[in-house]
């Protein structure tokens, strides 16, 4: 069995008004895709964004480590330029910034190499093409206007374009169609199996969990993963919610 690319010690998170994560112990290995399930306000997005290191939360006990690295106390710059990768449930709109020109400035920041600008044209077309995206979107700024779906779509272009050592995926078909939810399917399937991406999926919804490989569901409730299982688990909350881990503890 390979090392863990991911490893949560006794995490503990909080904000200014008291703790939200408590003790969350957690290893993804390369290549492994972990879902994330939970009632509303159980605390997934702020793992995932204390993973990512987001300022907005504190971490007060326990570690992270990434690729063997202690990334703890490292800003979320560094933690991208190691190969993390977040999308987020309500993606930002950046004026002023075509999304080609983000995407080309990340991809040197993730890699620290210059960019072969004909190689990285060709490389976006495709990975547009694939998306289903009009290619007028990268000259247009950075999800400013774009539809909801078009938003999560951008994400999933970056994803692919990043090509980052493990991605954390927050409600990334919250709010989309059928359609949509097939198209960006695809994609975080073409990041999986082509492209060799550990995957964190935090979802409530099991839609885009139809096309993946599903190796283990976690259960969070205030702010402790009360129960982890295989992909049977999904199973078991469709049928069941979670009313039945609200009383449960730590697993």
């Amino acid at each position: 069995m390979s090392e863990p690319l991911l490893q949560i010690r006794n995490l503990c998170a909080s904000i200014e008004e008291g703790e939200l994560l408590h003790n969350i112990n957690l290893e993804i290995r390369p290549g492994e895709t972990h879902v994330l399930m939970g009632p509303n306000g159980a605390g997934k997005s702020t793992l995932g964004n204390t993973i990512m290191g987001s300022p907005v939360y504190k971490v007060t006990g326990g570690s992270i480590f990434f690729d063997g690295q202690d990334i703890t106390d490292l800003s979320a710059d560094k933690r991208a330029a190691a190969g993390l990768f977040m999308s987020f449930q309500n993606p930002l709109e950046v004026p002023g910034l075509s999304m080609e020109s983000f995407l080309r400035n990340a991809i040197r920041q993730r890699t620290g190499k210059p960019i072969k600008i004909l190689t990285f044209k060709r490389e976006l077309e495709e990975t547009m093409k694939l998306l289903q995206m009009d290619e007028s979107y990268a000259e247009r700024d950075l999800n400013v206007g774009f539809s909801g779906g078009e938003k999560k779509k951008a994400e999933i272009l970056q994803l692919l374009m990043l090509r980052p050592r493990l991605a954390i995926l927050d409600e990334t078909d919250s709010g989309l169609d059928v359609d949509a939810v097939r198209t960006v399917s695809m994609g975080i399937e073409e990041y999986q199996k082509k492209r060799g991406g550990a995957l964190l999926v935090i979802t409530h919804s099991t839609r885009i969990l139809d096309s993946l490989d599903v190796d283990y569901t976690h259960v969070l409730v205030r702010g402790q993963i009360v129960r982890t299982g295989d992909a049977s688990l999904v199973k078991e909350i469709n049928e069941g919610g979670f009313e039945r881990y609200a009383n449960e503890k730590e697993a």
